[in-house]
């Protein structure tokens, strides 16, 4: 797979377990820009090889590369049971993210760049009808792939009801629920955030199943927020919470 970019290649080659195999710089590009990112890289015995910059959007199939980019192997997923250990190890109240066929790149990894600030536990999709971790969505991430767990699932609704049989509560983010996620108390539950399709929402069956659905307070003339937004939105405020809960 070829990611490109400034942070998505430094973030992918400071990783200790790095499975970069070359690093692709512009001629056109400064060498100061990127003198750490190539001190890494002869550090760690990965090839770099200079080109033009019409080469490398050849490559990626961008223009937006930023004069750098990077062949790696191919994404690995977690599990979703690694996901759920992982958050046990921390002693931490889960918090994962599922998205019910999300299809937009930019969507998908400016999702998975907020549960890496904010620090949740990972994120879940479908395989099919959705996107997947593609050179775009590690861009939109800005590196955070690299950080958290991302599981892909077969059948969305089983994985939720596996959840639940694990004591997972599940919240929806429904834009017609009558219920705030700032009214809802969930900072004393180990959870899992769905969030919905942009355009769609929740699919009927990933609804039903839902134990809660909120919405964010809409103040304005727009109907609904951006996929990433909500999400953003409900993360902050489940974790901020769990914080006031502390004390």
């Amino acid at each position: 797979m070829i990611i490109y970019g400034k942070n998505p290649v430094k973030e992918a080659i400071s990783q200790t377990l790095s499975k970069i195999e070359e690093i692709l710089i512009s001629q056109e590009l400064e060498k100061e820009r990127i003198s750490d990112i190539i001190r890494l890289a002869r550090e760690k015995n990965v090839k770099v090889s200079f080109l033009p910059r019409d080469a490398i959007s050849r490559i990626t199939g961008t223009s937006s590369h930023q004069g750098i980019a990077a062949r790696i192997s191919e994404f690995e997923y977690s599990n979703v049971d690694n996901i759920l250990s992982n958050a046990k190890k921390k002693g931490e109240r889960l918090l994962i993210i599922l998205l019910d066929h999300i299809e937009d790149p930019q969507n998908l990894g400016a999702i998975i760049r907020t549960v890496n600030v904010l620090g949740a536990h990972g994120v879940i999709i479908p395989k099919d009808r959705a996107a997947s971790v593609t050179p775009a969505v590690v861009k939109a991430s800005a590196g955070a792939v690299s950080f958290v767990p991302i599981a892909r699932v077969v059948n969305l609704v089983i994985t939720i009801r596996d959840l639940k049989k694990k004591g997972v509560w599940i919240v929806g983010a429904d834009p017609s629920a009558t219920k705030s996620v700032f009214a809802e108390e969930l900072g004393a539950l180990d959870l899992a955030l769905v969030v919905g399709s942009e355009g769609k929402g929740l699919t009927r069956l990933v609804r039903e199943e839902c134990d809660f659905l909120v919405s964010i307070p809409n103040l304005g003339e727009v109907s609904c927020l951006n996929a990433s937004v909500a999400a953003g939105i409900m993360i902050y405020e489940i974790l901020r919470q769990r914080k006031t809960e502390k004390g």
